[in-house]
């Protein structure tokens, strides 16, 4: 849009991406981002205690992600609470984080280190399964015709069939906001898992038929038994993918007692 002051000098607006960067390039405030793929609403406190900052110095960061448009808040009596924007907002974070550098990061316990490959094998992003069964997903639509990536992602006639028969028939019509079909990068393997409204109908689907289930307070994502049968005959979904591996138990250092004297 080009605008004129009063003093007849043109000014036009131009997308600002420095200051959409310069908001994530904080590493408490992409902390909280990431925390909030979970699509839930968190207190102030909550972050913060997540971060591992004080309270104070969360509200700082969150008034200024809200100011940015990434989050949104809403007050419930006296507590503030803030979450996401959206979906589209979820799905740029993902894809980032897809895009981001590895760093490497101390892993102090056994489980600390099954929890993150839990988080790897199947979470959610936002509303929509994220992780390894995310992507062999996607795949595995794909390879039977039931996604088509053209001139973008799209769901084929053979797709819609798939989840009405699933009993989704309403994934097939997008609200008017939401894209029907879109993908993440996903960032545990740089691939890609399905999003947009089919996406997040599928995720409630398996929710609902309790093919996959939720851990407490967590975006970890565990495939129940009835999840297995299902993705296996519906998509040929191999074990391995529906299992995630422990992690192997640390060797423990035997120490020779010592001598007395």
């Amino acid at each position: 849009m080009i605008r004129w002051d009063a003093d007849h000098v043109s000014t036009a607006e131009t997308p600002d991406l420095a200051a959409l960067a310069a908001l994530l390039a904080d590493r408490t405030r992409a902390a909280i981002c990431i925390a909030l793929l979970d699509g839930g609403t968190w207190t102030a406190g909550e972050l913060a205690e997540y971060a591992g900052v004080a309270p104070s110095t969360a509200t700082e960061h969150l008034n200024l992600l809200v100011a940015g448009g990434l989050l949104a808040e809403e007050r419930r009596g006296r507590r503030r609470y803030v979450g996401l924007a959206g979906p589209d907002t979820a799905e740029i974070l993902e894809n980032l984080a897809g895009l981001a550098p590895y760093r490497r990061v101390r892993i102090r316990s056994l489980a600390e280190a099954n929890h993150r490959r839990a988080l790897h094998h199947a979470r959610t992003c936002y509303d929509h399964i994220a992780g390894a069964l995310g992507v062999a997903v996607a795949e595995a639509m794909t390879e039977r015709g039931l996604l088509v990536r053209e001139y973008g992602w799209e769901l084929t006639a053979a797709g819609a069939a798939w989840l009405a028969d699933l009993g989704i028939p309403e994934a097939a019509h997008s609200p008017a906001h939401r894209a029907h079909v879109r993908t993440c990068l996903d960032w545990t393997s740089r691939r890609q898992h399905l999003s947009g409204a089919v996406g997040a109908a599928l995720y409630r689907h398996a929710l609902e038929h309790r093919w996959v289930i939720r851990a407490p307070a967590s975006r970890i994502l565990a495939v129940t038994e009835a999840g297995r049968v299902a993705f296996r005959s519906r998509l040929g979904l191999p074990e391995a993918v529906l299992t995630p591996t422990p992690a192997p138990p640390r060797e423990r250092t035997e120490v020779s007692p010592r001598r007395p004297g």
